[in-house]
């Protein structure tokens, strides 16, 4: 075999470590960015918050607009220039017609721009922002719902009004320090007291006298149903409660003779073993399901200091016109935009003494420019796909969710000249603040489903309308699976049974005999 040398041009991608930043950043979350963020503030030390009004090398100066103070430096720091057609950072859409209306946004000023636009845009009496590192007295949202009451501290506070021994209070304490969040006692009286008292057997016999006391009285506290053992127990406290108070329904007795019984059958709703079992009448029965339908399973339900996941949208969708020609406006979310810039001041040291260590703060500074640079791509980005968005779901915006068309990411990806796994990061854990309410991006997306006239008509309006056939259905008579699919092909959509039940439980929305009222 002969040996020989050719020449052969071909491309190929390369993942830069700028690019491969910019991928990773257009995939993050609000919360996952706002950390990054943090982190490359602590990290890279020629990155800076923008706080204040000096010149500095900021979000969206481009070099020849920016007013440099010398020429050295308008060369040393040339920005990022978006792309043509991608430098809008507020848009409006009409409804209606052949193409969007876009507002162009307005830049004139003093050449300096930041990474969110002016509070101005809000309004002049609009309070400025607080975040959780201003020196403000005042709590936020998170904080306050962290300071809530305990299960534990509200059980303690209502045992201070009690006349106890000092043994007997010990004793009190120790069971309420032992509840789960859910308000119940794991634990048996005899293991707890084998806990304390491993080997002297005596004194467990007493700490169980002690416990068993006690556990009567923490049974006598608010909230109903605290400290028992077991859901018939629980079930239990809550309705001799009722008849203690005077209030007690006439199905009361049965149903304490329902939790006497197996709970499967309860969750079954076996009217037919229940009915045997208690002795009462079918309609007496159903009457206490009902009853202990509306009982508290969890009585520490309302105590559990659950973190509230609070979603904060990246972009805000407002309507600015309204009647057959509405128009809306679709602009970033300011308080989910980072103010950043190159601090100058280290650039321009580093810029003048070019000793030791010059080639390693150089590569800072230039991991600094790329990170602001991608930032401002990933904002630029959203911003372009939430325009594509609500130009082609305009009917959402003026009708609701029924009015919804099929969306796939092929439509969006192809009119931005995007690739599609591009769309899909941005459209993952990204939020729409809507007329409607606030929404993933990814919720605009849905399959299409056939009609009999020819046309599509989305998933997404397709289980707005499940949702809307049983909310108006008989309670007595709840409809099937089957019947929605009928009653959608009256509607004109072809929709499998199946298909039905996909949507159905996607919505979490209970099967017929679950549905059906006693």
């Amino acid at each position: 075999m002969k040996q020989g040398l050719s020449l052969r041009v071909s491309q190929h991608l390369a993942l830069t470590p700028q690019l491969q930043q910019s991928i990773r950043l257009l995939q993050l979350s609000t919360l996952e960015l706002s950390q990054e963020v943090e982190q490359m503030l602590d990290e890279n030390p020629f990155l800076e918050l923008n706080q204040d009004e000096a010149p500095r090398e900021e979000f969206g100066l481009d070099k020849e607009d920016a007013p440099p103070p010398q020429e050295e430096r308008e060369a040393e720091f040339a920005d990022y220039a978006p792309p043509p057609g991608d430098d809008t950072r507020t848009a409006a859409t009409e409804t209606e017609g052949p193409a969007p209306d876009l507002e162009a946004p307005n830049w004139e000023g003093d050449g300096s721009t930041e990474v969110v636009p002016d509070d101005g845009e809000w309004g002049g009496d609009a309070q400025p922002r607080k975040n959780n590192l201003s020196g403000d007295d005042e709590l936020d949202a998170t904080e306050i719902a962290r300071g809530q009451e305990s299960l534990q501290a509200h059980l303690h506070r209502q045992a201070l009004g009690m006349r106890l021994s000092e043994e007997d209070s010990c004793a009190l304490r120790f069971l309420i320090e032992s509840l789960n969040d859910d308000g119940y006692l794991d634990e048996s009286i005899e293991s707890l007291a084998a806990g304390l008292a491993p080997q002297d057997l005596e004194q467990q016999e007493e700490l169980v006298h002690r416990f068993t006391m006690a556990l009567r009285l923490l049974h006598h506290l608010e909230p109903v149903g605290v400290g028992a053992r077991s859901l018939a127990e629980c079930l239990t406290l809550q309705l001799k409660a009722m008849q203690e108070d005077g209030d007690a329904p006439p199905a009361c007795a049965t149903a304490l003779r329902i939790c006497a019984q197996p709970m499967e059958l309860l969750a079954r709703r076996d009217i037919k073993r229940l009915t045997q079992s208690t002795g009462d009448s079918d309609a007496m029965v159903r009457a206490a399901i009902g009853l202990i339908t509306r009982l508290e399973p969890k009585p520490g339900r309302r105590f559990v200091d659950v973190e509230r996941n609070i979603v904060v949208p990246d972009v805000l969708v407002t309507k600015i016109s309204r009647g057959p020609q509405a128009r809306f406006r679709v602009q970033l979310n300011p308080d989910v935009m980072p103010r950043l810039r190159v601090h100058d001041i280290y650039a321009g040291a580093l810029k003048s003494h070019k000793g030791e260590g010059y080639q390693a703060l150089q590569q800072r500074l230039q991991e600094a420019r790329w990170f602001i640079k991608n930032i401002q791509q990933r904002f630029d980005t959203i911003l372009r796909v939430s325009n594509a968005i609500v130009e082609r779901q305009r009917n959402f915006f003026v009708h609701g969710e029924l009015a919804m068309r099929p969306l796939v990411l092929r439509e969006i990806a192809d009119e931005l000249g995007l690739h599609e796994s591009t769309i899909s990061r941005v459209t993952t854990a990204k939020y729409m603040a809507t007329p409607y309410g606030t929404f993933e991006l990814k919720y605009f997306f849905g399959s299409a489903l056939g009609t009999e006239t020819g046309g599509n008509a989305s998933s997404t309006a397709v289980r707005a309308l499940i949702k809307q056939f049983v909310a108006a259905e008989n309670l007595k008579k709840p409809l099937s699976d089957s019947q929605i699919s009928d009653m959608l092909k009256e509607q004109g959509i072809e929709c499998a049974r199946r298909t039905v039940a996909k949507y159905r439980e996607a919505l979490r929305i209970a099967p017929a005999n679950l549905r059906k009222a006693l």
